[in-house]
Parts: C-alpha cells; sequence; structure tokens
C-alpha cells in the first residue's frame, strides 16, 4: 500500500488524483449528516447530535494532522507530509461547523445567551480559545504568511499541541458518552503527543552528546 502510493506520487497524473481523493473523503461526514438531516433520522434531540458529531469529527481531523509527523517519522511515509495543511484546514472547517451549529440550534444567536455561555461555562470557553487557535493557523496556513513569519512560523504553529489538550478538555466536558469513548480518544492524543515528547528527549540527548 506505502509502496503503491510513494510510486503513485512520482507521476503528476497519479499525485494531482490522489490529492483530489484526500481533499474529497473528508467531506464524506458532512454528506452523511446532511443526508441524516434530510432523512430526519438525527434522534430525539437534533441540534445537539448535530453540535456532537461536528465536534466529534474536529478532534478527528486535528488528531489525523497530528499523526503526520509520526508516521513520516516511524514509518518513512514522507508522502503523507505534503497533506497535512490540507487535513489542519479541515480540522478548522470542521471547528466553524462545530461552533456555528451551536451558536443557531443551541444558541439561536441570541447575544444575551452568546454573553452568558462565553463567560460562565468553562467548557465554552475552553472550546472557544481552542478554535481562536485553530483560526489563526488556519490564517496563516499560507506560503506567504510561512514568508512574512520566517522562522516565527514554526513556533507559532506550535499552537497545535495546546489547541488539542484545549479541544480534548472541551470534549471531555461536553460529549455525552461514556467513559471509554473519553479515555479512547484520550490515550490516541497521549500517544501523538507522547511521541514528539520522546523523540524531542532523543535528538536533545544526542545534541549534548555530540
Amino acid at each position: 500500500m506505502v509502496l503503491s502510493i510513494a510510486e503513485l506520487h512520482r507521476s503528476k497524473v497519479g499525485r494531482r488524483s490522489f490529492w483530489w481523493l484526500l481533499f474529497l473523503l473528508p467531506l464524506l461526514p458532512l454528506a452523511y449528516i446532511a443526508e441524516a438531516a434530510y432523512s430526519l433520522d438525527l434522534g430525539a434531540d437534533p441540534a445537539q447530535t448535530i453540535v456532537t458529531f461536528f465536534g466529534i469529527w474536529t478532534l478527528r481531523f486535528l488528531f489525523l494532522t497530528l499523526a503526520v509527523t509520526p508516521c513520516r517519522r516511524l514509518f518513512g511515509w514522507g508522502w503523507l507530509q505534503r497533506y497535512r495543511r490540507m487535513f489542519g484546514l479541515y480540522t478548522l472547517f470542521y471547528a466553524c461547523l462545530h461552533l456555528l451549529s451551536f451558536a443557531t440550534f443551541i444558541l439561536g444567536w441570541r447575544a444575551d445567551l452568546i454573553a452568558r455561555e462565553l463567560s460562565e461555562r468553562p467548557y465554552i470557553i475552553v472550546g472557544f480559545i481552542a478554535w481562536l487557535g485553530l483560526v489563526a493557523l488556519g490564517i496563516t496556513s499560507t506560503r506567504g504568511w510561512v514568508r512574512r513569519l520566517g522562522r516565527h512560523w514554526q513556533q507559532l504553529h506550535y499552537l497545535v499541541y495546546p489547541i488539542a489538550l484545549l479541544a480534548m478538555l472541551h470534549f471531555a466536558w461536553l460529549i455525552r458518552a461514556g467513559f471509554g469513548e473519553v479515555l479512547g480518544y484520550a490515550l490516541v492524543l497521549l500517544v501523538l503527543l507522547g511521541h514528539r515528547v520522546v523523540y524531542w528527549l532523543k535528538r536533545r540527548s544526542r545534541v549534548q552528546h555530540a
């Protein structure tokens, strides 16, 4: 599978076709929830179902984005690197849908309710801060911003790590699922961030002993 993808990227047509495939696949969750809404198959609380659905997929795409670097280092999947920005932008896309659905279906865009939620409910505050961070990363993900920020660009995009922690905390507070589901996502995040800590410690040790 990996070999075939690597060979695919050697061809411009194959690389473009694979790009379109990975571009369209992340839209399947949106198509799924749209079909469920059209079929009136959203359960007893449709508003909460939609909000939770987009929130979970935001977390999944965030984890997918974070998984690119470990997969490249551990499995040699260098081809995956070129799609990291796409995964990151889909994370922002679903985060925006999560926020918009909450503001529309739960709060009804009432200014008093929005102000109260943003000032009194910790899980909303945490989630909103995470969303603002994703917006900042999304805006600065273009080549133009990479050139403008120079070496500071990488420092800015290290924000993805606290954003992931805030998103996980927001999920743990908000989700109406069992402890097992929250624990599963927390373990995935632990592996993704733990890999980076181990890699950093090993690199630091090599530098000190060089």
